[in-house]
């Protein structure tokens, strides 16, 4: 029985989540499986990758392929090192310590790696924040003083429009004096 290291989708539409599963090669994608190694969440940045690293590397003992998506996957998380590792300590190239140190070290790296990606990321969404809330601010400013600006030439043309009216009652007073006096 062929088996095959494979994504499993579950979520809703638009949200993908997977499964890292070991399945057999003629079951269906969302079917029947062998064994579940991990999760995979793409919807994050950088994705959430969940797997068992023992449980992947001993199906990849066993002989199971793993799929174009699920090689990187299993790449990212250093399953494949450590399979190439666990070949090198049968072989007698390696001992099991000098395998597990520098696994460690690839992993310790892989993580400062990820840390670095995750600061940049929260430090690029800071600094975009801070930019929108800048510009945020100028345009209040520039809308308050459009709007004192507003007021006051509403203000002057009520002032003219006083004098105006004030100018017209004025005559009007004066002749009105004018014929009660003859």
């Amino acid at each position: 029985m062929p088996v095959k290291i494979r994504l499993q989708r579950h979520g809703k539409k638009g949200k993908p989540f997977y499964w890292i599963v070991a399945a057999d090669a003629r079951s269906k994608r969302d079917g029947k499986f062998l064994d579940k190694i991990g999760t995979y969440n793409p919807n994050t940045n950088p994705a959430t990758i969940d797997l068992n690293l023992d449980s992947a590397v001993q199906w990849l003992h066993n002989g199971a392929q793993p799929t174009d998506t699920a090689r990187a996957i299993l790449s990212y998380k250093g399953a494949l090192l450590k399979h190439h590792l666990d070949g090198g300590v049968r072989k007698g190239a390696l001992t099991q310590e000098q395998a597990d140190a520098k696994l460690a070290a690839w992993l310790e790296e892989k993580a400062g790696k990820v840390d670095a990606k995750k600061d940049g990321l929260s430090k690029a969404q800071a600094d975009a924040k801070a930019k929108a809330l800048k510009a945020e601010k100028e345009a209040n400013e520039k809308r308050l003083a459009a709007q004192a600006e507003a007021a006051k030439a509403a203000e002057a043309e009520a002032e003219v429009a006083t004098e105006e009216a004030a100018a017209e009652e004025a005559p009007a007073v004066e002749e009105n004096n004018e014929e009660t006096e003859a």
